[in-house]
């Protein structure tokens, strides 16, 4: 409560005061100020709202002087400590603070006025019905679940709906339990903290081994069988408890295979949409009517192709016609509304492909971006791009990407020029450099779960073991720590490399560094101070594809 010894009425209701000189302070408490004004009304009758406004002051008052510290909950949200909820009888009664003249409306409004968690700043605000859920099922600890079926939307719906209020500040929730190993490397640049913790987990989900393409570079051709719609629920649910006790956002990207082809798919999409679930595809063109039911159901965060180079090339790699129907697909999904992502595979015969390719995807697709290739499968019989080109390849794109928006930056590697260049870091690979076993991981069809698609990496199986015990193994522990040869680069929290190029090449990806790596050995230890003036993103969604 206000200091009434330190605080004047005029302190506190400068507003008020000027819009009602007449008031006499001697012997008016502060705090019933408000009430006073309202049981009032009659000799303040040119401004009868004064004691709503009044109400707006003190509270502002309150929230901007109290001592009260932030610090995140354990376990359940909370309401911001500072939150002062205020039911009113007048509307715009928050613009009468910046402008006396506004004229307020008789008519029922809310106004919330709190300080914001991070800084001293206080907000005021009309609160809406969305903010009065959030408030209501934080206060009295109602399920999601529960609350989306009884209004009849989605549980990503109430999920959005609490997303929001936590950005506005109204509430509190738990930190992130997923956090890198605490022997990780610490980085030498502005922001490098950041990098140590994930508010989001991606599942990518290869539900069947099933595929309408052959091509030269696929990591897994195993006979493995398709998941069955039973175990599909159980991966859900599992999934479902894994972000609860870990406080984060899941995403469950589809892949295969193709997954399009599992004659459960639209069913798991649609279960994994009822538990609020965000979802994309990693696959190939698909019908008109498949796409439309899998909108019907939720809007995918992205659809993922692959395409490997200009016609000639790709069709040689993809099959012949894939290159003009991947053109015809991703015109398609623009026609929709739908974030469209090509993924190519790098080879040492496409590597001059991918600036051409670009150009032709500038209009079609929303993100272009690469995956080195990592020869394993199909793909040993490919040749790697070649070391000693790579950096003046990474220089050119960069170039390019200047006028191309769809080129992306999903190569951990380009931060290393990024470095040099004192310019702002982006997230790498999967928004945390290489984030296997960090912020994703990949599970086969026989629940195999793997640290990394693009490489052999298992670290368990889903159908013997809880996806929180396979997180948090020692085998999973080791993938997120990646290379000892990384430990001092000042750079390592949005690098790591690619470990499956790295293992692929023959190297001990426990302590070998990228083969690739081109970072000036000075920069290793830390040695040049603190680079960057902030952390920079190329507004990319998240990419974790082979």
């Amino acid at each position: 409560m206000v200091n009434e010894r330190t605080r004047s009425l005029q302190d506190v209701f400068p507003v008020c005061c000027s819009l009602y000189p007449e008031v006499d302070p001697e012997g008016i408490d502060i705090s019933t100020f408000p009430d006073l004004l309202s049981e009032n009304a009659h000799a303040v009758h040119r401004f009868p709202y004064l004691g709503d406004l009044a109400r707006i002051e003190l509270a502002s008052t309150v929230v901007r002087t109290s001592d009260i510290s932030f610090s995140p909950p354990t376990d359940e949200p909370v309401i911001n400590p500072t939150l002062q909820v205020l039911p009113l009888q007048w509307k715009h009664r928050v613009n009468l603070l910046h402008d006396p003249a506004t004229v307020p409306e008789p008519a029922e409004e809310v106004i919330l006025v709190f300080r914001q968690p991070a800084g001293d700043e206080t907000t005021l605000a009309v609160a809406d019905n969305h903010d009065l859920l959030a408030l209501k099922i934080v206060v009295e600890g109602l399920v999601a679940e529960a609350v989306a079926q009884e209004a009849g939307v989605s549980v990503r719906d109430i999920r959005q709906i609490l997303s929001r209020a936590a950005s506005r500040g109204l509430i509190l929730e738990p930190v992130s339990r997923l956090v890198r190993p605490v022997d990780f490397p610490e980085g030498d640049f502005e922001g490098a903290a950041e990098f140590r913790r994930t508010a989001y987990f991606t599942l990518q989900w290869h539900i069947t081994q099933k595929c309408d393409l052959a091509c030269k570079h696929c990591y897994d051709r195993s006979d493995r069988k398709a998941v069955s719609l039973e175990q599909g629920l159980m991966v859900l649910d599992q999934l479902d408890r894994f972000t609860r006790i870990n406080h984060v956002q899941a995403q469950v990207s589809f892949s295969g295979g193709n997954p399009l082809l599992h004659p459960d798919f639209l069913e798991l999409y649609r279960e994994s949409a009822r538990r609020g679930f965000l979802t994309a595809i990693l696959g190939n063109p698909m019908p008109d009517k498949i796409i439309r039911e899998l909108i019907a159901i939720q809007m995918p965060e992205f659809y993922q192709i692959s395409l490997e180079g200009l016609q000639e090339h790709n069709d040689m790699i993809r099959g012949r016609g894939s290159y003009a129907r991947a053109l015809g697909f991703l015109d398609s999904l623009r026609e929709k509304g739908i974030y469209a992502m090509v993924m190519l595979t790098l080879t040492r015969a496409n590597m001059d492909q991918v600036l051409p390719l670009a150009e032709v995807l500038r209009d079609r697709t929303d993100l272009f971006t690469f995956n080195r290739l990592s020869m394993v499968g199909e793909g040993a019989s490919l040749a790697c791009a070649e070391v000693s080109a790579y950096r003046d390849f990474l220089v050119e794109y960069t170039h390019a990407a200047e006028n191309n928006p769809c080129l992306s930056f999903k190569e951990s590697l380009f931060n290393i020029l990024q470095y040099e260049e004192n310019q702002p870091l982006r997230g790498g690979c999967t928004g945390f450099g290489c984030g296997a076993a960090f912020n994703f991981v990949s599970l086969l069809p026989d629940g195999e779960v793997h640290a990394c698609r693009k490489f052999p990496s298992c670290i368990g199986n889903i159908y013997q073991q809880s996806l929180t015990a396979i997180y948090d193994s020692a085998e999973a522990t080791a993938y997120r720590r990646g290379s000892s040869g990384c430990e001092g680069c000042v750079i390592r929290p949005v690098c790591g490399g690619c470990l499956a190029v790295s293992d692929s090449s023959g190297q001990d990806i426990s302590r070998d560094v990228d083969p690739y790596c081109f970072i000036d050995e000075s920069l290793k230890k830390g040695g040049q101070g603190t680079r960057g003036s902030q952390i920079g993103s190329d507004g990319s969604k998240d990419a974790t594809s082979g």
